[in-house]
């Protein structure tokens, strides 16, 4: 059973009262993954919502057969699988827009995503707690992923003379 302290140190729950933390534990259940073990793939349905207790997982957009680009680490105390989040409000058949593979044994918490978002639309106030720290990590990962992207741009050997001059 996955207790009230795990939840708690997960950074989109953390401002989580006792209370609410309790009606989401019947939602969620323990997983354990394997060193290279998918957790999901691109694609696949959106069903569940993921939260890292141990190990780290890479979001990968798969570019080809050959080819993977790894797009994010998650830690211990992140999130992940966001796309579940909008499913039934932006898309009622949200697919996972990333693979998320596990880089090391590692223990996570999925909570079903179809009794999570009627809890929230039930529960304003745990609707918008959710939403606000989720859209912390957003921006933060945006910021991020901008950034990457800039770096990108001026190592590449045709955009290094415009930018130079």
């Amino acid at each position: 059973m996955i207790s009230k302290d795990e939840l708690h140190r997960m950074v989109i729950l953390r401002e989580f009262t006792d209370e609410m933390l309790e009606r989401i534990i019947p939602l969620a259940e323990r997983l354990i993954f394997d060193e290279r073990e998918a957790v999901f793939r691109q694609g696949d349905s959106a069903d569940l919502f993921y939260l890292l207790l141990k190990g780290k997982v890479l979001l990968e957009q798969r570019l080809s057969d050959k080819m993977t680009v790894s797009m994010d680490a998650i830690k211990p105390g992140y999130s992940f699988g966001w796309s579940s989040i909008v499913r039934g409000v932006l898309d009622p058949y949200s697919r996972y827009t990333s693979d998320a593979i596990c880089v090391e044994p590692s223990e996570v918490i999925a909570v079903k995503a179809e009794e999570l978002h009627d809890m929230l639309e039930a529960d304003h106030t745990m609707g918008f707690v959710i939403n606000r720290n989720l859209n912390r990590v957003i921006k933060q990962r945006l910021v991020y992923r901008t950034e990457q992207f800039v770096r990108i741009i001026k190592r590449h050997p045709d955009m290094e003379s415009l930018i130079t001059g």
